[in-house]
């Protein structure tokens, strides 16, 4: 009877089986069956025969009906929420995470990690650079000027199409972001209205602080104000959370050109190692901060929770009279700004030691709670203050981690908040091709897991133009293994796809580091720093002092 009632249990009934048949030995059955005679065991019955061919087809049917749920686990792990996961056996969560992608991993973990702060903003005010950004294939752009390509040169400024040409060469060759002045009026119109005309052409908003503002206006729970020099067709493209002061509307837009390429691209002798873009201008209002004071006497009546700041580096296109006065002035306007409203300053590519210089020693840094910059902007930022590495010329690859560690721990230690020192500055925001890191000072932030793991997944989507982060077209660029310094005594850290955003303490400050999972085939690259610092601010939370 025992064999029978597992027979129902697979669905076959016992009278199915032609009487015969169970007389007869199975198949290449007789050895066994000669082997059982000669041993003086009794011949297997048909019943026997019968369970044991049930037990077979049970494992099997088992076996199939796992190998379809990992299968299907495996296709929907990153959207599978974590306590879902955590109810799965063991065995077979293991399989899961190895059948799965690195990349399918990290997204998933970030999806657990990525938790909203305790105490989130409500008002966020951002300024002053605003303009409309021309974005285009910079190698057509160059042909259809009729330049021909050639050698690559370095210029603080651009005077000339001829210096526009070497400039782009030169960053083009390295997959650097850079972005330039272009002193003549005349010929940049020119270039400007050649740029906007040529098929393919797309106008977006642009400007650090614009970018920002729209970023952050994405989240319907936060209140945007945004100072700038606002022109009508910025104005219509910006989300409708962001609130323009009647003061800050201009009748002419400032245009900014993207020259953007392709990793691989080639223009005459020069291929470039990543994607990435080439950003020029002629833009006299934001060049001169025009926006600043009205900026700042906005932020009595909107009250903010944060104030964003971005425009410094676009001083460089003046005289260095000119800058140093505008620099002065505005210190004094930020001083005015509330201590307890936190104030985050966006970097960007900057050529001007001195001027760095002055920001980071007096001027600037002391008066901002947080930073955000990528690698360019870091390695000129040590060179410009004889800071650690200053040396390096420029990066080769990815930057190293230990590197970065040691530029970051330097900052905060030598100019930002420590009980000897008048700084407010307590929190860097690293952002690179292959990775990110946070670098905050114990007891100012909080939530900066979430923080840093947020503004990896905004990379990885913007640059893929996605809504989420798509694994198959995305890449694990980071270093698997690293140091933590080169200076010191370092940790060696290996990275897990489960657990991606790695810790470390050093003296007083935390580093939060998490990989990027780089897009294949990006589609832009402008805004995407701009993207993950307001990421990073939106998830974080400041302690109250």
């Amino acid at each position: 009877m025992r064999s029978v009632r597992r027979g129902c249990a697979l669905g076959v009934e016992p009278a199915s089986i032609p009487e015969a048949a169970l007389r007869q030995p199975a198949p290449g059955r007789g050895g066994a069956l000669r082997r059982r005679r000669k041993e003086g065991r009794p011949p297997a019955f048909p019943s026997d025969v019968a369970a044991g061919a049930a037990a077979m087809w049970r494992r099997a049917l088992c076996v199939g009906l796992l190998a379809v749920a990992l299968g299907y686990l495996c296709l929907l792990g990153p959207q599978l929420p974590p306590s879902a996961l955590r109810l799965l056996p063991a065995s077979l969560l293991g399989g899961l995470r190895r059948a799965r992608s690195l990349e399918s991993r990290m997204v998933a973990a970030w999806q657990a990690a990525i938790v909203r702060p305790a105490r989130g903003w409500a008002r966020v005010a951002v300024g002053v650079n605003a303009c409309v950004d021309v974005v285009l294939s910079g190698v057509k752009l160059l042909e259809a000027l009729g330049l021909e390509p050639g050698d690559g040169k370095n210029h603080a400024v651009l005077t000339s199409r001829q210096d526009l040409k070497e400039a782009f060469a030169h960053f083009m060759e390295k997959g650097a972001a850079a972005e330039r002045f272009f002193s003549d009026a005349e010929s940049f119109h020119h270039i400007a209205r050649t740029a906007s005309e040529y098929p393919g052409a797309q106008l977006y908003v642009g400007g650090n602080a614009a970018l920002i503002g729209q970023k952050l206006a994405a989240n319907p729970d936060l209140k945007i104000l945004l100072c700038g020099p606002v022109g009508p067709k910025l104005h219509e493209l910006l989300d409708d959370n962001v609130v323009v002061p009647p003061e800050s509307m201009q009748e002419r837009d400032e245009f900014h050109l993207i020259l953007e390429y392709q990793a691989g691209e080639e223009w005459g002798q020069v291929k470039a190692p990543n994607a990435n873009r080439f950003i020029f201008s002629h833009d006299l209002s934001n060049g001169a901060l025009n926006m600043l004071e009205v900026f700042v006497s906005s932020l009595d009546e909107f009250q903010p929770d944060l104030v964003v700041l971005s425009g410094l580096h676009m001083m460089e296109g003046q005289s260095k009279e000119m800058r140093h006065r505008r620099l002065m002035e505005a210190v004094a306007s930020i001083s005015d700004i509330p201590t307890d409203i936190p104030i985050h300053l966006e970097l960007a590519s900057m050529t001007d030691q001195d001027f760095m210089s002055n920001i980071v020693h007096q001027q600037v840094f002391p008066l901002v709670n947080s930073i955000g910059l990528n690698e360019q902007e870091l390695l000129f930022l040590t060179q410009s203050a004889s800071g650690p590495h200053a040396s390096l010329a420029s990066w080769n690859g990815i930057p190293d981690v230990g590197v970065v560690s040691d530029i970051l721990f330097w900052v905060l230690k030598e100019h930002g908040k420590t009980a000897d020192r008048a700084s407010d500055l307590t929190r860097i925001h690293f952002h690179t091709l292959a990775y990110h890191i946070l670098a905050t000072v114990d007891g100012f932030w909080g939530n900066q897991v979430a923080a840093v793991a947020a503004g990896a997944r905004a990379a990885g989507a913007q640059a893929c133009a996605t809504e989420t982060i798509d694994t198959s077209k995305v890449f694990l660029k980071a270093p698997l293994e690293f140091v933590t310094s080169q200076i010191e005594a370092p940790s060696k850290i290996s990275l897990n796809p489960d657990e991606p955003v790695v810790h470390w303490h050093r003296e007083g400050i935390s580093f939060h580091f998490t990989p990027v999972l780089v897009c294949k085939d990006p589609v832009r690259t402008v805004g995407l720093g701009d993207a993950i610092s307001a990421e990073g601010l939106l998830y974080s939370e400041v302690y109250p002092q």
